[in-house]
Parts: structure tokens; C-alpha cells; sequence
């Protein structure tokens, strides 16, 4: 499936998507009748659509009420191939069709708002789909007998496997739309509900073109799968909340300083007593940020990406806001000398930091002009 990059819908000149037939190639249609002519493939669609093969695209668009030039924006927006005229469409994309559209008939969405709620479903679980047949399904289905072909293996596992794996996509989906409604609501006021103030980091393997280079494909899978394995499971387990990876280096955001600040050093940690793995850096800004459809953007998010290209290998850099907002909770001193001075004070229990802050020269940062990095490091709890 493809998903056109340029979005749905009318663009930024006014420019309206032509309906789904009116731009479909001569070899778009060979392509969709070689995949009938596969009993198996054909089988197994009928298996996981839960229906047969029963429209063509106007005919879908024509049952559910829609017009066919806003099919044809849902379509795109979910990812899905021009298929021209081919009759390749079932009573699900029927009812797709109708309740999107029904959302937006009903005021409880506006149509560019439906459309970015079809993309986002989209691009979420097509990057799940082929994960699962590349590395889950795949992996199932070795013949367990010599003489048996894949094909006699799938069908079954994917009979017994479908319910099970649809019931848990749907608790995990409950699971974190709770939470991310939950984080809403205690934004504290609307405009802080669109653009948050965020701690936003980026955690990049040192070298990695280099590996590239020099290990073999399997071994780079696997030093990726475990550098996102690692990354996603400190992220969560501290309260972080993971954006996305990109293969050597990944995105993270924290609703505040002291908890990016302890994933970051933690993942520093961890990478640094596993001899498998290259060492990291990390890049952490702290400001606002616009949220997109899961994604985060912003000065603060580019300015989180400079700190990182700058880092010191196994090291931590800040900007002044997140320095600042550390300080601000008490989990770092404002210098050393000022946490001397606390604890000397006679009759007062000396303040517990868990961060230390150590101003870096100021240097100039591509598109964002004069910036001052703190080091960050984990304070010695003696000191």
C-alpha cells in the first residue's frame, strides 16, 4: 500500500485529489487481477476482511452515502492503493466509509479532521502490519514437517491467531488513549492542551554508519531491535512517553525535566555496561512543543536534535530551559558552590540533588543561532 506523501484532500494551492478511478493506471488493474488469481492470497484477505470481494470503488462509495471524491480522500489518507474499478472492496469499507462520514455529518468532526483521523490510523497500523508479517508471522510459519510448504501453515495460523491479536490491539489502543486523555485533562488550561510545554530528548548510537559498513545485515537488525527494545522500555517504565525511532537514534518527550533527565542518564548506563552496543548521546530541550498526530514539533524538538549532534560520547546535553527547570524543582543546584553553601548552614538539613549541571561554552547552533549546553550527570549522592 502506498500513501500519497503530499496528503488528501485540497492542498495548500486550493488543489482538490482527483477521485480514486479517474487516477488509476492501465497496470494498476493487471496488478489487481494477478492477485485474485491467487487462491491462497484471496483466501487469506477473505479471512482477515471477515467478507468477500463485493464493490468496485464508486459502487462502495455510491452504498455508503459518500461522495466518491471523499472516499477517495479517506481512501489515500489510510494508505490504501489506487485500484481503479476493480470490484475489491467489501461490506467493511462500506461501513468504514459511512461512519466517517457519519462523524462529520453529526458536527463531531470536520471533514479535514476525519481525514487526519483515517491517516494517523493509517500510518500507525500499517507500520504494525508489516512488522508482523516480516518478524512475527514470518518466523511462525516455517513449515514444521520437510514437505510441508508455507502456504499449508498459514492459513490455520492466522485463523487461530487473528481474534487474539485483534482483541489485544483494541487494549492496548483503550490502554494508552486513556492515558494521553488523561494527560489532557491535567494540561490545566486549552491553550496548554495544543502546544504543551514538553521535555523533549533525542538518544543517538555513536558511529552507526561506520557499523553499517561493517557488520552484516542480520547483526545490524539485531543491534537495532536491541537499542529499541532497551530505549522503549526505560522510556516507559520512568514516565516518559516514546515518539518514534529511526533506527540509531530515538525520540522521546517527558512532561518534565527530572524525568527525561533520569531516562537519559539511565539509558546511558544501561548502553554503557552492554559491550554489544555503541555508545550514546543525548540531546534534551525544554519548551514548547506542538503535538501532531503522535508526533512532536517545534524549536524546542530542533534544538533538542543540535544538542545531540554536539554531545560527548556517553554524555548529556541540555539547554538553558531545561537547566533551568531543574534548578527551578530542586533536583539540580544552580553551581556547586551554592550546594556547598546549603550545606553548610547550621540547623537546616542540607538539600538532596539527584542531578548535577555544568555549564558548557556557548556556541552557535545552525538555524537557531547562540545556544549555552549544560552537561548533565548524575550527582554523587556524598557530595
Amino acid at each position: 500500500m502506498t500513501v500519497d506523501d503530499t496528503g488528501s484532500g485540497a492542498g495548500a494551492d486550493g488543489r482538490v485529489d482527483p477521485p480514486l478511478s479517474n487516477s488509476l493506471e492501465q497496470g494498476d488493474s493487471h496488478a489487481a487481477d494477478s492477485v485474485e488469481e491467487d487462491p491462497l492470497a484471496l483466501r487469506l484477505e477473505t479471512l482477515i476482511l471477515g467478507a468477500e470481494r463485493r464493490y468496485t470503488p464508486f459502487q462502495a462509495a455510491r452504498s455508503a452515502g459518500v461522495s466518491m471524491e471523499l472516499a477517495s480522500r479517506f481512501w489515500r489518507a489510510m494508505g490504501f492503493a489506487d485500484i481503479g474499478q476493480a470490484k475489491a472492496l467489501t461490506e467493511a469499507d462500506v461501513l468504514a466509509l459511512r461512519r466517517l462520514a457519519g462523524l462529520v455529518e453529526a458536527g463531531l468532526l470536520s471533514e479535514a479532521m476525519a481525514v487526519q483521523v483515517a491517516r494517523s490510523t493509517g500510518q500507525t497500523t500499517a507500520r504494525l502490519a508489516e512488522w508482523q508479517i516480516d518478524s512475527f508471522l514470518e518466523g511462525l510459519t516455517e513449515p514444521p514437517e520437510p514437505g510441508m510448504t508455507r502456504t499449508e501453515v498459514t492459513y490455520p495460523l492466522v485463523e487461530l491467531l487473528l481474534p487474539e491479536l485483534e482483541e489485544f490491539l483494541v487494549y492496548v489502543w483503550r490502554r494508552q488513549l486513556a492515558a494521553a486523555t488523561g494527560r489532557v485533562v491535567q494540561a490545566g488550561d486549552d491553550e496548554e492542551m495544543v502546544d504543551r510545554r514538553l521535555a523533549v530528548a533525542f538518544a543517538d548510537l555513536v558511529g552507526f554508519t561506520r557499523l553499517t559498513r561493517r557488520m552484516e545485515e542480520e547483526e545490524l537488525g539485531e543491534l537495532v531491535e536491541a537499542f529499541e527494545t532497551t530505549a522503549a522500555d526505560l522510556v516507559a517504565a520512568r514516565g516518559g512517553r516514546l515518539i518514534k525511532t529511526l533506527g540509531d537514534e530515538v525520540l522521546y518527550a517527558a512532561d518534565d525535566a527530572g524525568t527525561a533527565a533520569e531516562i537519559a542518564l539511565r539509558l546511558i548506563e544501561t548502553m554503557a555496561h552492554d559491550e554489544t552496543m555503541p555508545e550514546l548521546r543525548v540531546g534534551m530541550a525544554f519548551g514548547t512543543v506542538t503535538t501532531r498526530m503522535g508526533d512532536v514539533f517545534g524549536t524546542t524538538v530542533n534544538l533538542a536534535s543540535r544538542l545531540t549532534s554536539i554531545a560527548p560520547r556517553d554524555s548529556v546535553l541540555v539547554d538553558s530551559a531545561f537547566a533551568e527547570d531543574l534548578i527551578r524543582t530542586g533536583e539540580a543546584p544552580a553551581s556547586e558552590a551554592e550546594a556547598a553553601a546549603a550545606a553548610e548552614k547550621e540547623g537546616e538539613e542540607p538539600p538532596t540533588y539527584r542531578f548535577a549541571l555544568q555549564p558548557m561554552w556557548q556556541r552557535p547552533v545552525r538555524g537557531l543561532g547562540v545556544v549555552e549546553p549544560w552537561l548533565l550527570t548524575r550527582r554523587d549522592s556524598e557530595s
